[in-house]
């Protein structure tokens, strides 16, 4: 039998992108008390910066925007760097795990793109302070609105090149887009960086659901500005405040479709593919059709609202002339994804109440890296992750 509770509920709504400075712009805008963001902050202990929120307007709507002057200069940090910045300041518990998790999924993105480890990497521009205050400022500020569960409507992004620290570089950028990964997005024909990997971080790390504004009581809403003003769009980011009634279980959508003439490497490229886009999980099921043809059955778990782009997956990779689809309830313990140092080897570990399990790309690669059972990884990893 499902059950029901209220939470306080966090609708982001990037339909311009996403960033840092954004992100905490709109949550002060909502309510979040900027005398008290600053107050945290300066538990850092890192000297040399100030933080402004300035309402402004863009297209007739009134939003906060945020900056930070700071007078370090360039300072390269490192993933271990920073955690260890968030760890030692004695924030609230949730708000380091929050900030220390959007500083994970940054580490193993950049990691990615440079091919280095992850918690050694230079993060460069998301290591200067002023990411480091958007990112902490934005968990302190959730912590200060009581935010339970955060929904991500799709994060739009911009078209083109863009400067970086390491020269020119596609829009949006690869670390951006690796952040992406199994996000809802969608592409708008503006030469901008809309979406920063700073913002893409926030997401992945925090984001509970995606989807359009769920079923919630209103109690407030805001806007955050980012710096450039544009022709086309308003450059603002909006967040909704309220109380949503949620069910232990999760109406999904269960897509499928029968095929006869794959062999086993094209099916498990169908199942791979529709996990790359999107799918919450997919599978092969062994079948025997009409005259006793062996055949498979292509499945799908998805989010209703990615029914017809993920159908449109299973089309193209199957060869198929059609699906089947039926919604489905899905019971999921709530799960947190948090960050530890294995020999100087990141490590990222998903948590419920019932169970740890280490990431295993992240173990395996450690493992090659160190030379050490990648069973053995995992377990330390699991074993630190209980003190996180």
């Amino acid at each position: 039998m499902s059950t029901e509770q209220t939470v306080t509920t966090l609708w982001i709504h990037p339909f311009n992108g996403i960033a840092g400075d954004m992100t905490l712009g709109a949550l002060i805008d909502a309510g979040a008390d900027f005398d008290k963001v600053g107050a945290g902050l300066a538990k850092l202990g890192v000297d040399g910066w100030s933080l402004h929120a300035v309402p402004i307007f863009r297209n007739g709507i009134g939003a906060v925007n945020l900056s930070v002057e700071a007078d370090e200069g360039h300072v390269h940090r490192t993933a271990s760097d920073i955690i260890e910045l968030v760890s030692a300041a004695g924030l609230p518990e949730r708000v380091t795990r929050r900030a220390t998790a959007v500083f994970g999924a940054l580490a193993e993105a950049e990691g990615h793109v440079h091919r280095a480890d992850p918690a050694t990497v230079h993060f460069h521009e998301v290591g200067g302070i002023d990411a480091i205050v958007d990112v902490v400022g934005s968990c302190l500020a959730l912590e200060q609105l009581g935010i339970d569960r955060i929904v991500v409507a799709p994060v739009a992004v911009g078209r083109g090149m863009a400067k970086s620290a390491h020269g020119i570089i596609p829009n949006p950028a690869p670390a951006t887009v690796r952040l992406l990964e199994d996000v809802p997005v969608r592409g708008l024909d503006v030469q901008v960086e809309l979406t920063t990997p700073t913002g893409a971080a926030l997401v992945k790390a925090l984001a509970d659901d995606f989807g359009p504004m769920p079923g919630m009581t209103i109690s407030s809403s805001g806007f955050g500005a980012g710096d450039n003003e544009l022709e086309e769009h308003p450059n603002l980011l909006h967040v909704v405040i309220g109380e949503a009634a949620i069910s232990d279980h999760q109406q999904l959508t269960v897509l499928e479709t029968n095929v006869d003439d794959l062999s086993g490497e094209y099916l498990a490229h169908a199942v791979s593919q529709l996990m790359a886009a999107g799918a919450l999980d997919a599978w092969i099921t062994p079948i025997e059709m009409k005259k006793g043809r062996p055949a498979s059955t292509v499945s799908a778990l998805v989010d209703p609202i990615e029914a017809e782009r993920l159908g449109a997956v299973l089309l193209t990779e199957t060869g198929s002339i059609g699906f089947r689809a039926h919604g489905v309830a899905r019971t999921a313990l709530e799960r947190v994804m948090v960050t530890v140092d294995v020999d100087g080897h990141a490590i990222r570990v998903k948590q419920t109440e019932l169970t740890t399990k280490a990431e295993y790309d992240d173990v395996a690669a450690a493992a090659a890296a160190l030379g050490r059972p990648a069973r053995d990884i995992a377990r330390e990893a699991e074993l630190r992750s209980r003190d996180v």
